[in-house]
């Protein structure tokens, strides 16, 4: 049992020292919603207040957003909706960040697939050159040639 505990209080000042030295941000949300107790984080209990006649969107505390025109464009394209008009006129972050995520997914597919196939034309190109005997070591050797040509061309008009 004195073990748990040690390890509990080492946890504790653990995480003290890293809010004061490395995440400052963490202090915040503790001084806010949050409330210590034995190096552990729980929530606070709830108030018996009555609540306040508001909307559902403030009722359930869940900030919500309203989209822009790319970003209804993204959702539909996610395949979260069929259509535009069938998006709520505000959503959560949530439901944002995850098709953004679900965007992002897709086209990292679809670079991959573009990838492989331009490998795959290049193997093939590659091959049709070798048939033809156009390789790099014949190019180089005829540049080579050309430019050994031209340079005499130009020495023997500089001469006469």
């Amino acid at each position: 049992m004195g073990s748990v505990r040690g390890l509990c209080l080492a946890a504790g000042n653990c995480l003290r020292l890293c809010e004061r030295e490395v995440f400052p941000s963490l202090r915040l949300a503790r001084k806010g919603d949050l409330k210590m107790m034995r190096g552990f984080c729980t929530k606070p209990q709830e108030n018996s207040k009555v609540p306040s006649q508001t909307s559902d969107v403030y009722k359930s505390r869940v900030p919500l957003h309203k989209p822009t025109a790319w970003e209804k464009k993204l959702i539909v394209w996610s395949g979260r909706f069929k259509r535009e008009d069938e998006i709520p006129e505000t959503i959560s972050f949530e439901m944002l960040d995850a098709a953004k995520n679900r965007v992002r997914v897709k086209i990292s597919y679809i670079m991959i697939a573009l990838t492989i196939m331009g490998c795959i034309l290049m193997v093939f190109q590659g091959k049709q050159a070798a048939k033809r005997h156009e390789t790099l070591t014949s190019l180089n050797l005829e540049k080579k040639a050309r430019l050994r040509k031209e340079a005499e061309e130009a020495l023997e008009s500089k001469t006469e």
